[in-house]
């Protein structure tokens, strides 16, 4: 019962986000984090962490689910061939709400068959710990029960996930990596987007928090994001990932560890700050790990696992899924106000499509009066070069020229108390008022009057405004 119950938690906390139909961006679905989940969502003084006390800390007080069960392969002596049996596999007792959680860092998208060899092996942890400790990188990823625990779910329990994220690491990491690369930050960090918004760039907190990874307005702002009614880049992949490299590099000159900078990234320098005071000063992530919050003290560990899934998927039989969309993409950059409809249009891209290419542009609006950059298709980059003139001029009037730049104040005329605005004079009509002596005070033809306010008539009635065009 327990189990189904957790199930049916984790069907309505997780709504999948497809890609397979072109949508109004009025109607997409806007693809929700949990509020864990996002970098600088919980205000340092307000943490659970922050009200207990360190005494009364016990990791292991968290409601835990049964046991699962995977097929393994070992060996059978009879014969001496490997055989598939049954065995228990402890995942280290994970809560319902931490499933529910972590389930949601390997959704993306729609999902798809892609497992070449369905991995039926149980692993000795020897396995597990020289694999991690093979990885070439600079940050410290140790192996523990906990980091097991993630790992299984990754590459035995959501295979299809972590096929789409493989494959669409393909685009964004060498993105991660240029960027890392020019603030000589270690390289792995790239996978933080992938716990942070499973690799989506408009995902969204119920907290505010958005983009690849997950900065909140403020925060966002601080490092130099653009966030306004038209722009928005903190889903810029390449802007927020300038403003993350910011970030990190400041919290790693304050804590000099990159597990504790990890940390502070998902709960903020304040609760780290507590912990290490709590934890007698240590500053190491495992030694402060009981005075943390519960979702900091996961975040390290599901950190550790996603390194681990995207570098050794291929070896539990997960191949990378499909090509479902552009991958190789060019930029351009313009300082001319366009919608991302007109390029569309003239091109011949799907707009959902370039909507993901771009998705900083809230409104499908690039605002012009600086520089900004437009993602298509590599193989469409020439066109819109030849065609920017009559793109840029195809339903400009329509799309972005709609908006008033000068309007005229209502103003009192000195005749009867009529008031003008845009070029037009507004007269309400008196008692013993005709339309020929309204006529004469405003030197015009009675014929004029009619056709001004589509009178059939020469009857008009007192309280009644005119118009007189001139």
């Amino acid at each position: 019962m327990k189990q189904i119950l957790i199930i049916i938690l984790f069907l309505i906390a997780v709504i999948p986000y497809s890609a397979a139909e072109a949508t109004p961006r009025d109607t997409i679905p806007t693809v929700y984090i949990p509020d864990t989940l996002a970098a600088d969502t919980l205000a340092a003084d307000t943490l659970a962490a922050d009200t207990l006390a360190a005494d009364t800390m016990d990791v292991e007080s968290l409601e835990l689910i049964p046991v699962q069960t995977y097929d393994s392969l070992d060996a059978v002596n009879t014969d001496g061939q490997p055989t598939v049996n049954r065995r228990s596999i402890d995942t280290t007792q994970l809560s319902d709400i931490e499933i529910r959680w972590f389930n949601y860092t390997l959704q993306w998208l729609d999902t798809t068959d892609c497992v070449a060899v369905p991995d039926t092996t149980t692993l000795p942890d020897s396995v597990y710990k020289a694999r991690l400790q093979a990885l070439p990188c600079v940050i410290e990823l140790p192996y523990n029960e906990r980091v097991r625990a993630f790992i299984v779910r990754y590459v035995k329990r959501n295979p299809k996930q972590v096929a789409r994220l493989m494959r669409m690491g393909e685009y964004y990491f060498p993105m991660f990596e240029e960027v890392l690369g020019k603030y000589q930050l270690p390289y792995e960090l790239k996978y933080l987007p992938v716990i942070e918004s499973a690799l989506n760039p408009m995902a969204r907190s119920h907290m505010g928090a958005a983009g690849l990874w997950q900065f909140m307005p403020g925060t966002g702002k601080l490092y130099g994001l653009e966030i306004n009614s038209l722009v928005d880049e903190r889903m810029d992949p390449i802007s927020s990932t300038e403003a993350a490299c910011r970030f990190l590099s400041n919290m790693y000159s304050v804590y000099g560890d990159w597990n504790l900078v990890i940390a502070a990234y998902n709960c903020g320098s304040g609760n780290v700050n507590k912990a290490i005071r709590r934890a007698g000063g240590k500053r190491d992530f495992w030694s402060i790990y009981p005075y943390l919050p519960r979702e900091t003290r996961n975040y390290v560990p599901i950190f550790i696992a996603a390194n681990y899934a995207m570098n050794y998927g291929e070896e539990h039989g997960i191949c990378k899924a499909p090509i479902d969309r552009t991958m190789i993409t060019d930029t351009i950059r313009t300082t001319q106000r366009m919608h991302l409809q007109q390029a569309a249009d003239n091109l011949g891209i799907e707009m959902n499509e370039l909507r993901r290419l771009n998705p900083q542009y809230s409104r499908d609006v690039l605002p012009g009066g600086g520089s900004y950059a437009l993602v298509l298709p590599a193989e469409k980059v020439g066109l819109f070069i030849d065609q920017q003139d009559s793109i840029m001029a195809y339903k400009a009037d329509s799309l972005i020229n709609n908006r008033r730049a000068e309007i005229d104040l209502a103003k009192v005329t000195s005749i009867n108390g009529a008031y003008r605005i845009n070029g037009v004079t507004y007269y309400t009509i008196k008692n013993g008022d005709s339309l020929s002596t309204i006529a004469r005070k405003f030197h015009c033809s009675v014929k004029q009057l009619k056709q001004w306010n589509g009178l059939t008539s020469d009857v008009i009635r007192a309280g009644k405004k005119l118009k007189i065009c001139k």
